[in-house]
């Protein structure tokens, strides 16, 4: 076992004089009302009166002295769930800790839908947390990141003007890559961000050796430019409330961001549902029970004369009675009502479906028709010069990185030069590169959202969404509803998706069904360049986050070009469009394969079958009631896509008319789609494994013998 190297606090200096003897007894009062709750809570859990339960015990030093240091509703704060003590010095109360823990619709975190010590709370700048390890990261970062590009774009309202953001974390989740993508930005944009790594040792029950090279992980981020890295033990109140101070003031000042690496122990096991006694031996518990912040300090206050024994009596008897309180007044409390439960999923106050987003039938057409790429890009320029808080960025969406060679160079713009131009016009501040890593794109720009910009952002292909899609399901989507709408993170992400390109495997991925069956997020699939301006704009607009998808190859084609709509073209989520009416078949298909729908649509024409086509446009949500209309009057129906067929995005919209239109049916409902494989390089491949115009042509003749 590797042995833990303590810092000496004597080394950093005593700060007892920058402390009265008053601050020094109210943070051992902080201290001992947090260890109080845990210990609530442990009884609570074994009466079945909660039902799931972390400890912050161990870590109370480090916490305290950081809710010192802070400013509760001027910092911004990223945190895990040991951080109870941090939590009640900025503000949070008892009372609110155990609504939390029993599930209350008065809890301020979540409303009772997370579980305790999720902590989460508005009126302090305390960020919802979530459960999976290591996502508050590059949210901590982007936030940082928001106070930049206020103060470059002159943007005060929401903003203080040396604030920082603290992200806490355990050392465990410094293993997680998203920590490192997050320490990249951090340093590359000298970001006012204080990174707390809470180090108790374990893992559950790895410890610090197996998760991190070496066993330090300050010793690990030093070689970062621009950071102030220091390590303290964090049982030690004073020695933490120095080492914070001075990481803070460093971010304050902005030199950059800082890492304090806090030495600290875990009394208690990882959780309620573990024992830590199946893999700690007995003497390394006892050595960390030497250290308790709980024990020792107000030995510490007694010896030195900062607090009599009454006093140190008193303070424990109030304790015990405020948490004795507590308990009895949020077990009094009620449960949210089941008629909550869709409450916060989207947008309670702005409607993408509605008919204020509804300007289709009112284009203001100028030019030449142009195509997808062109009317995507008029649409961002048009909602960038409405609202300056818009930001575009992602892998080369920028003209240029190096600024100084701008109008000496063409301009990069994406690789499809959607983005083409927008650096140019609106400047580096708002259009700028990020580093290859999709969850460091969309983890800052939830973490911008929050602070009240609008990211546009662009992840090069559909293909390589995955290693974002942590943040896309389990942070971005979920953002509103586990807050209870206390926070909410209105990003657009666009991506190119799709096949028909001899793009093979790696560039021909589709999967919109993966993104549609997460609540929360909005899945957009235009099919032309009119509908992606409109919906595009729709998808700024509104205030759910969306996940754009642009079919590569529709960027370009003759078929599909519009005139320019003007600056107010809106088409609403939800509403699909019958590209050809029919009377025989009705074919409800979306993106590339609409296009070849109608075109074996008119060649069945001639043989007597009359076709109805309809472009759904948007996934989620999607044009239930024109479908179901649809499909009475034809009686038959084929749902078209894309994607593989099993499992796909047309098995939903297959279940839902076989539920809602069963007596209006004449025959099965009939899917097309894609070969239960990958997408091949060669035609031949690509040709056999996608849908082609006269598998559409096959399916009609087919289904009208019904």
């Amino acid at each position: 076992m590797a042995t833990r190297t303590i810092p000496d606090r004597k080394s950093s200096g005593s700060p007892s004089a920058r402390l009265s003897p008053e601050q020094l007894v109210a943070a051992y009062r902080n201290m001992l009302l947090s260890r109080r709750l845990d210990d609530k809570e442990v009884q609570l859990k074994g009466q079945n009166k909660i039902f799931f339960q972390i400890s912050g015990a161990g870590h109370e030093g480090i916490l305290t002295a950081a809710g010192m240091v802070l400013k509760p509703a001027y910092d911004w704060f990223y945190l895990y769930y040991r951080d109870r003590a941090l939590c009640l010095e900025l503000g949070v109360t008892a009372a609110e800790m155990l609504y939390e823990a029993v599930g209350a619709a008065a809890d301020p975190a979540s409303g009772g839908r997370q579980m305790p010590s999720h902590w989460g709370h508005k009126a302090y700048n305390i960020v919802s947390a979530s459960s999976p390890t290591g996502t508050q990261f590059l949210q901590g970062v982007g936030s940082a990141e928001a106070s930049l590009r206020s103060k470059l774009l002159s943007i005060q309202e929401g903003f203080q003007k040396d604030e920082v953001v603290l992200i806490t974390t355990g050392e465990g989740t410094t293993s997680e890559g998203e920590f490192w993508e997050s320490l990249n930005t951090a340093s590359n944009l000298k970001l006012p961000v204080v990174y707390l790594v809470e180090d108790n040792g374990y893992a559950i029950s790895v410890p610090v050796e197996v998760n991190t090279a070496g066993g330090s992980i300050s010793k690990l981020v030093s070689s970062f430019p621009n950071f102030f890295i220091e390590e303290v033990d964090g049982c030690d109140l004073l020695a933490s409330y120095d080492t914070m101070q001075r990481a803070v003031d460093y971010a304050r000042q902005r030199k950059g961001p800082a890492l304090v690496h806090a030495q600290v122990i875990r009394p208690y096991s990882h959780s309620l549902s573990d024992d830590e006694k199946m893999y700690r031996p007995t003497a390394e518990r006892e050595a960390d029970a030497a250290r308790d912040p709980v024990t020792q300090f107000p030995k510490w206050l007694l010896s030195e004369g900062h607090a009599t024994a009454n006093e140190l009596k008193q303070i424990q008897e109030e304790v015990e009675a405020l948490v004795l309180a507590a308990t009895d007044d949020a077990l009094a409390q009620p449960q949210p009502g089941a008629d909550t439960v869709y409450f916060g999923v989207y947008s309670p106050d702005v409607d993408p479906t509605s008919e204020q987003f509804d300007t289709e039938d009112d284009p203001q057409f100028s030019g030449e028709p142009t195509t997808m790429v062109d009317l995507l890009n008029a649409c961002m320029k048009d909602e960038m010069r409405r609202d300056k808080k818009i930001l575009v960025f992602g892998q080369d969406v920028a003209d240029v990185s190096r600024e100084e060679h701008l109008g000496k160079v063409k301009g990069k713009g994406g690789v499809f030069k959607v983005t083409w131009g927008l650096q140019k016009e609106f400047g580096g501040s708002r259009v700028y590169n990020s580093p290859l890593a999709e969850a460091n794109i969309v983890g800052r720009a939830i973490g911008l959202a929050l602070r009240g910009f609008k990211p546009v952002v662009e992840v090069q292909f559909f293909d390589y969404i995955w290693p974002a899609y942590m943040q896309l399901r389990n942070e971005l989507a979920t953002m509103r509803w586990r807050s209870n709408n206390n926070f909410s993170a209105p990003v657009v992400v666009r991506t190119t998706y799709g096949g028909y390109i001899r793009g093979a495997i790696y560039h021909s991925q589709t999967g919109a069904s993966i993104f549609a069956h997460c609540p929360g997020l909005r899945v957009v699939c235009p099919s032309t360049a009119l509908d992606a301006n409109g919906l595009l704009r729709t998808a700024i607009r509104c205030d759910d986050p969306v996940l754009f998808l642009e079919h590569k190859h529709l960027y370009r084609q003759t078929y599909n070009k519009s005139a320019y709509p003007g600056p107010n073209f809106m088409i609403p989520f939800g509403k699909a469009k019958v590209v050809r009416e029919g009377t025989d078949v009705t074919v409800v298909t979306y993106g590339a394969t609409v296009r070849r729908a109608l075109t074996a649509a008119n060649a069945v024409a001639d043989n007597g079958i009359s076709v109805e086509v309809i472009d759904l446009r948007t996934l989620s949500p999607w044009d239930r009631e024109s479908v179901f209309e649809s499909v009475k009057k034809t009686s038959r129906v084929i749902v078209a896509y894309e994607d593989a067929l099993s499992w796909g995005f047309g098995a939903e919209i297959s279940a839902a008319i076989a539920d809602e239109c069963f007596a209006w049916l004449d025959a099965p409902v009939k899917r097309i789609a894609s070969a239960d494989t990958f997408v091949g390089y060669a035609p031949s491949l690509e040709d056999a494994i996608l849908p082609q115009v006269d598998d559409f042509k096959r399916a009609y003749e087919e289904i009208v013998k019904f």
